[in-house]
């Protein structure tokens, strides 16, 4: 049995993209100690760098979309399958331009158009509300 009963959301995205940022957070430091203008840009350029490849290996479908993954997909080298469709309620894919779509009783659904009360809602395209 695992020590943690939940999923911790560690991926390959997560764990480069990290290591990435805190090399980028490393130069920036030093360059802020060492009164260096080249050094903090390039620490912060770094840090570009670990947002776009996290970005792009998440998209990949070494990331995570937000929500509980199925437990055989908690391990941080497994692949996610789904990600090519785009995850509900993710920045990133929604940003690459990847919806997901469902059908729900005969009708388009498109997740997260429709704020109620705070809550996003599916949005149901071409029902009749009967109100």
């Amino acid at each position: 049995m695992s020590a943690h009963q939940y999923d911790h959301g560690h991926t390959v995205a997560g764990w480069v993209g990290t290591a990435i940022a805190s090399v980028g957070a490393v130069a920036a430091g030093a360059g802020v100690c060492l009164v260096s203008g080249v050094l903090i840009a390039g620490g912060i350029a770094i840090g570009v760098v670990a947002l776009l490849v996290t970005w792009a290996l998440h998209l990949a479908g070494w990331g995570k979309g937000p929500g509980i993954r199925p437990r055989e997909e908690w391990g941080w080298r497994v692949r996610d399958s789904g990600a090519r469709a785009g995850h509900d309620e993710c920045l990133g894919c929604r940003l690459a331009g990847r919806r997901r779509k469902a059908q729900v009783a005969g009708h388009l659904v498109v997740r997260g158009d429709v704020s109620v009360g705070g809550e996003s809602e599916p949005a149901v395209v071409g029902a009749d509300s009967g109100r």
